[in-house]
């Protein structure tokens, strides 16, 4: 063999021995389960090496922190060797995700287990037309290394739970909560107590906007401040609510900057205090939070909790904004969407109710139905019995028809309040009253796909 051929062989060996190598760590790594069930392996997060001088590119990038004497070279040095994790790549942590790799922030993890929605853009400004469909934390990433070469990005396809979150959080420095459900918010503050990481919190809803910092500096955890969750059926998510689009951007960008501070030691950070926006004035103010609890059942003197717990099942709501389907009604009250249909093309005398808020039925509504918000259903009874029977004195002898029998299929959004408005009504004695199940939302995708959804 010649001595080319042997040290073409010595390469190639190399290179399978390094294959080898790379596939044992994957198999080392934590796996975790996706909520559609597929199996997938936590990206590899290795030690952060640090460095000690900017170089010219570093220089060049980022002169205008350089020339800042709050920043400075030192500053700027920190920054590039913080780690910051962001959980959630939706309004709050898109904003925050540019920014921090604008700044220089060296590292950036971000965990995401949802793909891109059209309805996403009005405010998620990390994702574009062309990533429908994507999954955020990869689309994110995308962003990221779009904007900067000098920021390693990490993206975890993954949802944050009590099997993985301590595998996740552990390897950054700083952890951006950018979520919007209770559940993962109490998951990570509890996570980063355990880890001894800084939390970053944002929320935003309609118009209205809040920031805080938890676990820094002496200051409370979320926990010391809600030591229990809110009932489940108190909780409005943008989802349901409604947000304006920049105000969870104005609060990311204030996350991004508090990272910023952390990281670099600037000025104070808002610990033990809460930072409220309000964007139909346009007016910021600070409220003073209590100090760290020593009853509290997480870093309190004598804590409670020492490991992760059930979140799902400590909150009652599930680690999402997307609203779960109920079963509240048995089967022969309930209307499928293609039976509905049926009533609809045969022109069968009845009231179609629709209990959704009326600022949603102004966005779509079907044909000849009724408005009647489910928070105002009770007191508009008589309303609700005139129109049924309206509606039923098309058929000739129907006028006299018995209250009990008056025809009423009733509909929402998505198949939840009509079943509690069918309730109501049936024990007011409207004994035909049904409601139609998955509400508009399986309408416009088993009968209308023409029928807007928002």
């Amino acid at each position: 063999m010649s001595v080319d051929a042997l040290k073409a062989e010595i390469e190639a060996l190399k290179k399978e021995n390094e294959a080898l190598k790379a596939a044992a760590r994957r198999d080392e790594e934590p796996k975790v389960l996706s909520p559609n069930g597929t199996i997938f392996d936590l990206p590899s997060v290795r030690e952060w090496t640090h460095k000690e001088s900017l170089d010219n590119d570093e220089i060049s990038r980022f002169s205008r922190q350089l020339l800042m004497r709050e920043i400075g070279v030192q500053g700027q040095l920190k920054l590039r060797n913080t780690t910051v994790l962001v959980v959630g790549a939706g309004g709050l942590g898109a904003p925050a995700v540019m920014y921090l790799a604008a700044a220089g922030i060296g590292r950036l993890g971000i965990v995401d287990y949802d793909p891109v929605e059209a309805s996403n853009l009005q405010r998620q400004i990390v994702h574009d037309e062309t990533r429908v469909g994507m999954m955020k934390a990869e689309s994110a990433k995308a962003t990221v290394n779009r904007l900067s070469s000098f920021c390693d990005c990490i993206a975890y396809n993954t949802l944050i739970e009590s099997s993985n979150a301590m595998d996740i959080i552990r390897p950054w420095d700083i952890v951006v909560d950018a979520t919007d459900n209770v559940a993962t918010r109490y998951l990570l503050n509890d996570a980063c107590v355990l880890a001894g990481k800084p939390l970053v919190s944002g929320s935003a809803l309609r118009m209205d906007g809040q920031l805080t910092v938890y676990n820094h500096a002496g200051g409370p955890c979320y926990r010391c401040i809600f030591p229990a969750p809110p009932p489940p059926e108190t909780v409005t998510n943008c989802s349901d609510g409604g947000v304006l689009g920049v105000v969870p951007g104005i609060i990311g960008c204030l996350q991004a900057l508090e990272v910023i501070k952390i990281a670099s030691g600037l000025g104070t950070s808002f610990s033990q205090k809460m930072l409220l926006f309000d964007a139909t004035s346009g007016a910021f103010r600070t409220i003073k939070l209590r100090g760290q609890s020593p009853t509290c059942a997480i870093c309190g003197k004598n804590p409670t909790i020492t490991d992760l717990i059930d979140y799902v099942q400590f909150c009652g709501a599930a680690p999402t904004d997307k609203t779960p389907a109920q079963t509240l009604l048995p089967d022969d009250e309930r209307s499928t969407c293609r039976e509905y249909s049926s009533v609809r093309m045969g022109a069968w005398p009845h009231l179609l109710l629709d209990v959704r808020e009326t600022v949603q039925f102004n966005i779509c509504s079907l044909p000849n139905s009724l408005n009647v918000p489910l928070k105002d259903l009770e007191r508009r009874l008589t309303d609700v019995e005139q129109a049924a029977r309206q509606a039923a004195a098309l058929e000739s002898s129907a006028i006299a028809i018995a209250k009990d029998a008056l025809p009423i299929y009733v509909v929402c959004r998505r198949g939840n309040d009509s079943q509690v408005a069918v309730q109501l009504l049936r024990q007011h004695g409207f004994l035909q009253a049904k409601d139609i199940a998955g509400g508009l939302e399986r309408w416009a995708s088993e009968i209308d796909p023409d029928f807007p959804t928002y």
